[in-house]
């Protein structure tokens, strides 16, 4: 199903790294013209799998990645799901290297300053004539290429993530819902991912 997509990154090269939740493979994936790098971190699939294997597609944030900011989810999410991997022993997180959504830490940051001032996460972005979201999946097919991985458990809260798999061929069976991370500092932001952007929470999440 993979065959004929025209190919915007390459496998560059992979290492073990151990992890606070275990041991996983960090594989990294670049496009050789313009230098855009995506990291796919995996474990239990050092041969090809035969069954449905549980994957995040989860896009870079700086802030609650790495600097454990409470303003979202985003880091409460990427532990969980190593996690969640680690004690199925199987599956792969699809680090991909669009900040905020896609716009750039410049735009987040600038988008932040805004919330500040009493805007919700997408009028910011069109407060700065950006995108409420400008997210692409054209590489995740590429990438579990590589890890011969052919049918998916999702593990997403977002519709638009499952469907851009779908259009490019991959086979999601099932998703697994998400919902860590949820602090008053947070409450309005996942309302607005649910209200405004059809993100996929049950009233009891909030």
């Amino acid at each position: 199903m993979f065959d004929e997509l025209i190919v915007p990154i390459e496998f560059v090269a992979t290492s073990k790294l151990p992890t606070a939740f275990g041991e996983f493979k960090v594989s990294v994936f670049q496009d050789p013209h313009t230098g855009e790098e995506h990291v796919a971190l995996s474990k239990g699939l050092d041969t090809a799998p035969t069954a449905p294997v549980l994957v995040r597609i989860h896009s870079e944030c700086l802030t609650g990645d790495a600097f454990a900011s409470l303003k979202c989810d985003c880091g409460p999410q990427l532990q969980a799901t190593q996690k969640l991997i680690q004690e199925a022993g199987q599956g792969v997180i699809l680090y991909l290297r669009q900040e905020g959504r896609g716009i750039g830490l410049t735009n987040k940051i600038r988008a932040y300053a805004l919330q500040d001032q009493g805007h919700d996460t997408v009028d910011a972005n069109l407060l700065l004539n950006l995108p409420a979201d400008a997210r692409r999946y054209d590489m995740c097919p590429i990438m579990l290429n590589h890890l011969q991985i052919k049918e998916v458990k999702l593990i997403t809260n977002n519709p638009l993530k499952i469907k851009a798999l779908e259009e490019q061929g991959v086979t999601v069976i099932d998703r697994i819902p998400l919902t860590v991370g949820l602090n008053q500092f947070n409450e309005d932001y996942l309302k607005t991912k649910h209200e405004r952007m059809s993100h996929m929470y049950e009233k009891d999440d909030f």
